[in-house]
């Protein structure tokens, strides 16, 4: 299994991802996230998210909101619009547990299970000690009611397989 987290996922006004489809084809799971012009205005930022997602190759959109707690409020977005698309899209969404970032919050992982849209628990490690930050981010999705079965990566490896194969075929 071939993995890619493409950290830098849009970096353009509109969404578009930086890697040509012609690569993205080649990998089995492709992670999105916006890193940089986070305060475009909230319509454009949620159509900007929209278009990414859109990508027939993307897999999972990582730290939805992109805040930094005690750094940087979160994006001006339609986070309701987003976690919407996600069901319709068949992509999931990444709970960053990293506790400087804890994004999803608790209640948008309530949206994303009252949606049906799975949630992967990212510790976002660099080290073995990084690890240990998978323990926020499952307190952070019990705070928000989910269960095992609304978690991404719960899933035995087979079947994680099928979800990101079907991710990709929508």
């Amino acid at each position: 299994m071939q993995v890619s987290r493409c950290s830098r996922a849009s970096r353009s006004d509109d969404g578009s991802l930086d890697l040509h489809d012609e690569i993205l084809a080649q990998l089995d799971l492709i992670v999105g996230a916006v890193h940089s012009r986070f305060d475009q205005p909230r319509r454009k930022q949620t159509e900007r998210i929209l278009r990414a997602m859109d990508n027939p190759f993307f897999s999972i959109l990582a730290h939805p909101t992109d805040r930094l707690i005690g750094e940087r409020e979160a994006m001006d977005i339609d986070i309701g619009r987003i976690v919407h698309h996600a069901r319709e899209r068949g992509c999931f969404l990444e709970l960053y547990a990293a506790p400087r970032r804890l994004d999803l919050n608790d209640t948008v992982c309530g949206m994303a299970k009252d949606d049906d849209v799975l949630v992967a628990i990212s510790s976002d490690a660099h080290s073995a000690d990084g690890l240990d930050n998978a323990a926020y981010g499952i307190t952070q999705a019990r705070r928000g009611w989910l269960a095992p079965a609304d978690v991404l990566n719960t899933r035995p490896l087979e079947q994680l397989k099928q979800f990101l194969a079907a991710a990709r075929l929508r």
